[in-house]
């Protein structure tokens, strides 16, 4: 295998440990969400997110990096000023801080639940409402959304 071929199976490991950690982390936030669940529950599937996170972000800079590279070493005479490329960076810049945003109000209903299952680990209405925040939701699964359209961009190369 030449080098190309090397940086492309980085690349797509990368793409595949991102899309993969968000798609755990969806469902494991979906399944926190569908009923009122006690708090000790709660604490345990955000931490289960934490974990997913860990390998959506590992995954995410597995494929920049190597997907950087990629270009300067493609056969292909892709350039770093290529319409694709350029959106792709930006929407990954976009999905990370949209996503982040999302985490960092999601570890604030983590925290809340964790001094519930303190007290008393039982159901709670504000707990269940802080889970079902639209503004979180929106930007966890609006950044995954991107993570999406990236990979879109990735396999058809418009322009190219």
């Amino acid at each position: 295998m030449d080098t190309y071929e090397w940086l492309l199976v980085f690349h797509v490991t990368g793409a595949f440990l991102m899309l993969g950690g968000g798609v755990v982390a969806a469902t494991l936030n979906l399944t926190a969400a569908r009923r009122n669940r006690r708090p000790s529950e709660v604490v345990l599937l955000f931490g289960l997110i934490r974990i997913a996170v860990v390998a959506l972000t590992i995954g995410a800079l597995l494929a920049f990096i190597f997907g950087l590279w990629l270009v300067h070493e493609a056969p292909f005479g892709y350039s770093y000023g290529d319409g694709w490329v350029i959106a792709a960076i930006l929407l990954l810049i976009l999905s990370v801080v949209m996503g982040s945003i999302g985490g960092r109000r999601d570890g604030e209903t983590a925290r809340f639940a964790k001094a519930l299952a303190e007290q008393e680990d039982s159901p709670s209405e504000e707990l269940l409402r802080r889970v079902r925040d639209p503004a979180a939701l929106a930007l966890s699964y609006g950044s995954g959304l991107l993570l999406i359209a990236i990979l879109a961009l990735m396999m058809w190369k418009p322009g190219a």
